[in-house]
C-alpha cells in the first residue's frame, strides 16, 4: 500500500472541500456577474500568497474561491455569446477532475496506452464524419494555434522533402479573413504568405483562388477556413480542394470553431470538400462540449506528420516507434490526455445527443436571426452559415454600442460585445450552448431600443 508523500502530505479535509466546491460548480454553473478586476485590487485581496512557510491549503483554497474565481469571466455561461464561448458537458468536466488526479503522461504509448487508445476512438469518429480515409488519425493539442502550426509545419516539411528548396522559399496561401493564429504560424515558420481575396461575406471562392494563385509555384499549402471566427463563414472547400489536387499542394482546414457542425447530418453538407483535405483541426472546447484546453488535429496520412514532428534524443532512443505516440504528430512532447474528456462525454451521452445539441444551437441561431429581422431598430448583416450572427443597432455609434454591452456585462444578463465588419462596428453573437434560449436573447436585444 502506497504511503502519503513525505514532503507534500495529503489534507483529507482540503481534498473533500475541493471535491464539494467542484461538484457545486458543475451542477450549478458559473456566476455570470464575475469578471476581471485590476491587478492592484487583486494584489490587495490575494495578498502575499507565495511565502517561505506557506499559508496552508485551507487559506489558499479560500483565496481561490473568494478572490480568484470572482475575478474571472467563466466561458461556459448560456448567455456568454462573445468571442467563441464554451459549453462543456457535465460528464466531460467531471472526468477532467479524475484525469488530473490520474496524472497521465499521454505523449508516448508506453506511458498512456489506455488514454491514448480512448483519444484515438474520438479522433476516428471525427475523421469518419469528415470523410477522411481509413488510417486517418492525429492527436489532441492545446488549441487551434498549436494545431494549425503543427499541420502547416508538416505540410512545409513535406514540400521541402519531396520538392526541394529551402524552408523559407515556400509560401502559405491564406486569406485576410483567416484566424490570426494562421498568420502567426507563417511568421513562426519563416515563410511568406500569398493573400487570397475574399467575397463580401469573407469567404475564399473559386474565382478569388484563381486570381491569387495563378502562376504561383512555391505554395506549400492553402489554408481554408470552415467557420470563420468573426462571422462563422465557410470557404469554398471544393474549389480549394480542386486547386490543391491539381497543383500537388497541401490543403489544411482550420475548423477550430465550425467543423463541429459535421456531427449534424443536416449541417454536414455545408462542408463538402473537407473530405479531400490533407488535415483539419477542430476545438472540442468550443462547440463539441469539452472543457479547456482541447484541439483535435487530424491528418489523412498521419505518416507525413510523424516524418515531420518526431523528436529524437538519446533519452528517446528506446521509445517504440511502431505504436501510436501522440508526441510524433504535433509540435509537442509532454502532453496530458486532453482528448479524454471528449471521449468520456461521447461515451456517456452517445453521438446522437451530440447531433441533437448542434441542431438545437443552429435552431436557436436562426430563431434569433429571424427575430432581429423583425425589429426595425436592428439590421442583420447576412444569414448565418453556422451559428454566428452579425447585426447593427441602427443609428448607434461605437460608444453607444460599447456602453450597452458593458451595462449588460456587469449585470450578468448577456455578454455581447462589438466587433468590426468591413471597418464598421457591429454586434456579434456566437452560439454554441444548446441551453441558450432564443426568446431570452431577443428579450435582451429589445433593450437596444431603449
Amino acid at each position: 500500500m502506497s504511503q502519503a508523500p513525505k514532503f507534500f502530505p495529503v489534507d483529507e479535509d482540503l481534498v473533500h472541500s475541493i471535491e464539494l466546491w467542484s461538484r457545486n460548480r458543475i451542477i450549478n454553473g458559473p456566476d455570470p456577474k464575475n469578471g476581471a478586476r485590476t491587478a492592484s485590487e487583486l494584489e490587495g485581496d490575494l495578498g502575499a500568497s507565495i511565502t517561505t512557510g506557506g499559508i496552508g491549503g485551507t487559506e489558499a483554497f479560500r483565496r481561490f474561491t473568494d478572490v480568484i474565481v470572482p475575478a474571472i469571466r467563466a466561458n461556459d455561461g448560456a448567455y456568454n455569446l462573445a468571442y467563441v464561448p464554451a459549453a462543456p458537458s457535465a460528464a466531460s468536466v467531471s472526468i477532467d477532475l479524475a484525469l488530473s488526479a490520474a496524472e497521465i503522461f499521454a505523449g508516448a504509448w508506453e506511458a498512456g496506452a489506455g488514454a491514448i487508445h480512448a483519444e484515438n476512438q474520438a479522433l476516428k469518429w471525427l475523421a469518419e464524419l469528415a470523410g477522411f480515409p481509413n488510417g486517418a488519425g492525429g492527436t489532441f493539442v492545446s488549441g487551434g494555434t498549436v494545431g494549425n502550426l503543427s499541420a502547416l509545419f508538416t505540410a512545409r516539411e513535406k514540400a521541402v522533402r519531396e520538392r526541394g528548396g529551402k524552408p523559407a522559399d515556400w509560401k502559405l496561401a491564406i486569406s485576410e479573413n483567416a484566424h490570426s493564429s494562421n498568420h502567426l504560424a507563417a511568421r513562426v515558420l519563416g515563410v511568406d504568405t500569398v493573400s487570397i481575396p475574399v467575397d463580401e461575406r469573407g469567404r475564399i471562392t473559386r474565382e478569388s483562388l484563381k486570381a491569387a494563385l495563378g502562376g504561383e509555384t512555391q505554395v506549400f499549402a492553402v489554408l481554408a477556413t470552415a467557420g470563420s471566427t468573426n462571422a462563422g463563414m465557410i470557404d469554398d472547400l471544393e474549389a480549394i480542394a480542386d486547386y490543391c489536387e491539381a497543383e500537388g499542394v497541401w490543403m489544411h482546414v482550420d475548423g477550430a470553431y465550425g467543423i463541429a457542425g459535421i456531427v449534424s447530418p443536416d449541417v454536414r453538407p455545408q462542408f463538402k470538400g473537407l473530405e479531400r483535405a490533407h488535415s483539419f483541426i477542430v476545438d472540442p472546447h468550443k462547440w463539441l462540449f469539452a472543457p479547456y484546453d482541447c484541439c483535435a488535429l487530424v491528418y489523412g496520412d498521419p505518416a507525413q506528420a510523424r516524418a515531420a514532428n518526431t523528436q529524437t534524443a538519446p533519452y528517446l532512443e528506446l521509445v517504440d516507434r511502431e505504436v501510436w505516440n501522440p508526441s510524433d504528430f504535433a509540435i509537442h512532447l509532454s502532453r496530458r490526455a486532453r482528448g479524454l474528456p471528449l471521449w468520456f462525454s461521447l461515451a456517456t451521452y452517445g453521438t446522437d445527443r451530440y447531433a441533437d445539441a448542434v441542431d438545437q444551437v443552429i435552431a436557436t441561431t436562426h430563431a434569433v436571426a429571424d427575430g432581429i429581422k423583425k425589429r426595425d431598430f436592428l439590421d442583420l448583416l447576412f444569414e448565418p452559415d453556422l451559428s454566428v450572427l452579425l447585426f447593427r443597432r441602427v443609428g448607434w455609434d461605437l460608444e453607444q454600442m460599447t456602453a450597452w454591452s458593458e451595462r449588460h456585462r456587469i449585470d450578468g444578463t448577456i455578454l455581447c460585445i462589438p466587433t468590426f465588419w468591413s471597418g464598421v462596428p457591429v454586434y456579434r453573437l456566437c452560439f454554441v450552448n444548446p441551453e441558450t434560449k432564443a426568446e431570452v436573447v431577443l428579450e435582451m436585444l429589445d433593450t437596444l431600443q431603449d
